[in-house]
């Protein structure tokens, strides 16, 4: 059974140090900066940079739970290909936003696209289990 997970649990690993990298950067833009917690605005280039990560930690739940459903209901390695796709594109989305509010949209529209494609590929595979099992 771990062999048919473990290459989700691969890319859910990477996510996670992904998370942590953004959460290291958000305390190195508050010192750079000057902005103690729990302040949440300083500078705009420190804003950025906590919304960025605040951004990517707010969607993060969703890339997990979407790339697990779609790797194990429709296809481990297709799930693992969007991830790191997903991955790759939040870390553009990050550095594109620390950089300029417009350096963010086209790694947006990226990761949002690849997000939608794992939802689909939940959805239809736990559609065609369904149907396997029910009917």
């Amino acid at each position: 059974m771990l062999e048919q997970v473990v290459c989700l649990a691969a890319v859910t690993v990477l996510g996670l140090l992904e998370q942590a990298y953004f959460a290291l950067m958000v305390i190195y833009a508050r010192r750079k900066y000057s902005v103690s917690p729990p302040a949440t605005t300083g500078p705009p280039e420190f804003e950025r940079v906590f919304r960025a990560q605040a951004n990517c930690s707010e969607y993060f739940p969703i890339f997990v739970f979407s790339l697990w459903l779609a790797g194990v209901f429709f296809s481990q390695a297709i799930a693992v290909i969007c991830g790191l796709l997903y991955l790759y594109g939040r870390y553009r989305y990050f550095h594109g936003y620390a950089e300029s509010t417009q350096g963010r949209l086209g790694p947006l529209y990226f990761s949002a696209k690849v997000q939608w494609v794992l939802i689909a590929l939940a959805g239809l595979g736990i559609t065609c289990t369904m149907i396997q099992v029910y009917l």
